[in-house]
């Protein structure tokens, strides 16, 4: 993998702090820094079955202004004694556009902002965001305009029994990104793994199985214990120490937002799997329903990554 960090300028979605965020890594980890800026409005604007003479004006003071910021932004990446290039594009389908960027500089990270994905946009998986989780091969960092603490909480969020198909090695690869950017940074590295409870899995049982008498309190504590010991071993191989580590019920999505802002963590990384465009309607992933809800960054490795 090549010493290249690869940041995605989104003139809507904070870029003053994903570029800072890419600027700090690309200083940490002694890496070029690339800035894609993606800004298909403005072709929009200039295509003949919207011309109008408001409407290149509009456009022509919108590259003005974006002229401006991104002449800012280099300056202070520059500053920061980071060598920087930048490319853009106008292209609408900016996970293509990512995505080809991406294979050509093969980075250690990609950034790129994030915002707030209405329902229909979730339920459609059209958002460049969801493409990128489902089928980007390089760790996905979306920057949110939350300041970091002096010594940040970042959150390993890992699944040891490995449900929906997860690899072993994701796990191994989430905590180890997350304890060395947690080194780099002077932080604290916190590993979390949700478990559901009986309850929840016994009322989806019921849609198909005709309800019967349970020992729920022997199945609980096997529920726990199973848990419980798929967590130690990881901690074991991973050689992370038992203060930080925290096993919650309940769902991932639901769970992870409420910890992360407990813990006042200022990143978590988290896995996701390739499916298809179909399997991801139906069954949806974690890094997704959790993206929204999250106050922090988030950092997402995929499962066809190497070990």
């Amino acid at each position: 993998m090549s010493r290249n960090i690869l940041c995605v300028v989104e003139f809507d979605r904070s870029p003053e702090v994903v570029v800072e965020r890419a600027a700090w890594l690309a200083s940490a980890n002694g890496c070029n820094l690339h800035l894609l800026v993606c800004d298909p409005i403005t072709d929009f604007l200039g295509d003949s079955y919207v011309y109008l003479l408001e409407s290149q004006h509009i456009a022509n003071s919108i590259r003005v202004y974006q002229d401006e910021v991104l002449t800012e932004l280099v300056a202070t990446v520059e500053k920061a004694g980071v060598n920087v290039e930048v490319s853009e594009s106008t292209e609408r389908k900016v996970a293509e556009v990512v995505r080809r960027e991406a294979d050509a500089r093969q980075p250690m990270y990609v950034l790129k902002g994030a915002h707030y994905h209405t329902p229909t946009q979730r339920a459609s998986l059209d958002d460049a965001d969801w493409d990128l989780i489902r089928d980007l091969d390089y760790p996905l960092w979306f920057a949110k305009p939350a300041a970091w603490q002096e010594a940040p909480v970042i959150i390993a969020a890992v699944d040891p029994l490995h449900a929906h198909d997860k690899p072993a090695h994701l796990d191994r690869r989430i905590i180890e990104t997350a304890r060395a950017i947690a080194g780099q940074c002077n932080g604290t590295l916190r590993v979390l793994h949700t478990y559901q409870r009986l309850d929840e899995i016994g009322l989806r049982a019921t849609w198909a199985f005709k309800p019967m008498k349970l020992p729920v309190e022997e199945i609980e504590a096997k529920i726990l214990a199973e848990h419980e010991r798929a967590l130690k071993i990881l901690a074991e191989t991973c050689d992370v120490p038992g203060e930080a580590l925290h096993l919650l019920p309940g769902r991932a999505y639901e769970i992870l937002p409420a910890f992360a802002f407990e813990q006042g963590a200022s990143l978590v990384v988290m896995g996701a799997l390739a499916r298809s465009k179909l399997k991801q309607r139906i069954v949806g992933s974690t890094a997704a329903r959790a993206l929204d809800h999250l106050h922090c960054d988030v950092l997402v490795a995929h499962a066809r990554q190497g070990p």
